[in-house]
């Protein structure tokens, strides 16, 4: 029955997130905001939805480990996993404004959720607990990133919005009832998943942290997989690199900051070495944009990612079944 839940609420959250953004980029264009808005905030908000709600719903619950595994585990994801595949499909091209601002805030980004994760070790405290203060904090970095987001979008022309933030017109009327049933799928959607994977955690004998490393990360990063390859195939890498990097920052700061200012977190099952994963990759990522000085990641190293992915992950389910 676990897995029932687990693949029905998926569906739900998946569904929820899409018709929550057709609506409301319908009513967004409806009320006069530009297809770039759109793209960098509703657009951006849909595809992380997933990881939004799982956080939030298991924070509230009392399973942090699904909540904070949920996200490191996504962003480990979205940056070896995603960008791996996505290279061995087409080669990535890196803009070099990407390269040298947007990517080293995924680095910054990854080190800020390990100083927040990381009290016994930095304090000395009895506990690694993310608090709401360092809910508050991720949220402060969050609306800095949103600054620079908006003043980027001022110095582009209107032609240059992606396709990905094309909007579908809507009658009023439909636009709400897509925007009802998305919020209700999310919620929904969110319980029932939640519920599967804490009981499937509890019928393997993990932890919930290994769930939301493993399972719950790679179920809520399936739009933005989508996204990027769908990108790929059509030759417009930009969308596909930007859809990792945005998704990630998005994570870090919005989604952990959101869950730990409603609800703090301790943090179980998550290492020092999970962290570590996430640092090495976003470096990764950096490296290989820079290497050769050609902004591109290329299809070897792309299938170098995915391996990395491959191997953690191996990892973490042989430490499972031997703990």
């Amino acid at each position: 029955m676990d897995y029932v839940y687990l693949i029905v609420g998926l569906a739900l959250i998946l569904f929820g997130a899409s018709w929550l953004t057709d609506g409301a980029s319908a009513l967004a264009r409806r009320w006069g905001v530009s297809d770039l808005v759109i793209g960098l905030t509703i657009v951006a908000f849909g595809t992380s939805a997933p990881e939004l709600v799982i956080s939030i719903v298991s924070a509230l619950g009392g399973n942090s480990g699904i909540a904070i595994g949920n996200v490191v585990g996504s962003n480990i994801f979205n940056i070896l996993m995603i960008t791996g595949c996505t290279a061995l499909v087409m080669p990535l091209s890196i803009g070099r404004s990407t390269l040298s601002k947007e990517i080293p805030l995924v680095i910054l980004s990854s080190l800020v959720l390990w100083f927040c994760s990381a009290d016994m070790l930095i304090d000395g405290a009895s506990e690694n607990v993310v608090s709401r203060a360092d809910g508050l904090v991720l949220l402060a970095f969050f609306l800095i990133f949103m600054r620079y987001t908006f003043s980027i979008a001022r110095d582009k022309p209107a032609d240059a919005v992606p396709e990905s933030a094309a909007v579908r017109p809507m009658k009023l009327g439909i636009s709400l009832l897509y925007v009802v049933a998305g919020l209700a799928g999310l919620v929904f959607g969110g319980q029932g998943f939640v519920k599967g994977a804490s009981g499937i955690a509890s019928s393997l004998g993990v932890s919930d942290a290994v769930i939301g490393l493993t399972i719950v990360a790679a179920g809520t990063s399936l739009p933005e997989l989508a996204t990027s390859i769908v990108a790929a195939i059509k030759k417009n890498p930009g969308i596909a690199i930007g859809n990792v990097v945005g998704s990630s920052i998005f994570n870090a700061f919005f989604i952990m900051g959101a869950a730990a200012t409603i609800s703090p977190m301790k943090v179980e099952g998550i290492s020092t070495i999970d962290y570590a994963v996430l640092i090495g990759a976003s470096l990764l990522l950096y490296i290989f944009g820079q290497a050769f000085g050609q902004r591109t990641i290329r299809r070897w190293e792309g299938a170098v990612m995915a391996i990395c992915f491959v191997l953690y992950t191996v990892w973490l389910v042989v430490s499972a079944t031997r703990g």
